[in-house]
């Protein structure tokens, strides 16, 4: 099933291989999509360049997959409604239903999903 390419921020990239969320940086480009790390303290990973915050993210971002804990996640809300991207995928243990309340209240379509998993069943 060939998927359409998007633009996808990853939130709480990291540079550790060893992390979900590296792992999804190297699969979305392995799927040809366009992908933006996202990390306060990072600024190159998987030799892309990374943007500090969601609120210094420009342009439309056709999903945000999120790897930081509600805790973090719910201090980004007013940035990701600004960024109004299509989706938001809350990966295993970034669940935050009030934020997802918040997201859906703004037309912002959001699901408990695991990202590598949707990329690798076709469902992304």
């Amino acid at each position: 099933m060939q998927q359409q390419r998007q633009r996808v921020a990853v939130v709480g990239a990291s540079p550790k291989a060893e992390r979900y969320s590296n792992r999804a940086v190297c699969l979305l480009k392995q799927y040809g999509h366009e992908v933006v790390p996202i990390h306060p303290a990072v600024t190159l990973i998987e030799g892309l360049p990374v943007v500090p915050s969601v609120a210094d993210l420009a342009g439309h971002v056709d999903t945000l997959t999120l790897y930081v804990s509600p805790e973090v996640s719910s201090k980004l809300a007013a940035a990701i409604v600004d960024l109004h991207p299509d989706r938001v995928i809350f990966n295993p243990g970034t669940e935050n239903l009030a934020l997802q309340a918040i997201l859906e209240a703004e037309g912002i379509h959001s699901l408990e999903a695991c990202t590598l998993v949707l990329l690798q069943t076709g469902q992304f």
